[in-house]
């Protein structure tokens, strides 16, 4: 068996890693290692505020010649985000001391028949006109929405109003061991 060297040098013989280690930088990598720095200089100077479409545009006018996608790939190489407006929302605020219900399901989310499992959850949906909040009721047999209701608050008589609509959906039906599990 011969040195390094000689399994570096070896004609007809796959790279290997000392050969990738030595071998100089891509074109792609020199050419990212000149014009990260740049855009990281007008991200700043723009208030740490510019996505990629805008410090996009921005390069462009400071006759920085790089592309689109370029420029996205380097702002997430370097950690680097625009400003957004949406603010998080929580559609949920646990209370510690409040007593659990207990999880009649177990975490089984099959049913047999329909109207004998059901679940419930609400979210928010980002409008033109702003934020609605929509619940829910999904009968698990039939993955079908029973019930729901939309608002433009966060309120209980949201859900509330969901389970009454879904209750009256099935008005032709009983509901004699229907469990509605939600979190």
């Amino acid at each position: 068996m011969g040195s390094r060297a000689d399994l570096r040098a070896a004609p007809g013989r796959p790279l290997y890693y000392y050969a990738a280690k030595s071998r100089p930088p891509s074109a792609r990598a020199t050419r990212d290692a000149v014009l990260a720095p740049l855009l990281v200089a007008l991200w700043v100077h723009n208030y740490s505020v510019y996505g990629r479409r805008k410090l996009w545009k921005a390069a462009a006018r400071a006759g920085i010649d790089i592309g689109r996608d370029q420029v996205a790939r380097l702002m997430g190489s370097h950690g680097l985000r625009g400003a957004t407006r949406a603010k998080k929302r929580f559609t949920t605020k646990p209370d510690p001391a409040h007593p659990r219900a207990p999880d009649l399901v177990k975490r089984d989310f099959t049913a047999t028949r329909p109207d004998a499992l059901w679940v419930a959850d609400f979210t928010y949906c980002s409008t033109w006109s702003g934020i609605v909040y929509v619940a829910f009721i999904v009968d698990v047999y039939s993955r079908r929405i029973v019930g729901w209701k939309a608002s433009r608050s966060m309120t209980a008589g949201l859900v509330v109003d969901a389970l009454n609509m879904a209750a009256w959906t099935r008005r032709h039906t009983s509901l004699d061991g229907l469990i509605c599990h939600t979190d």
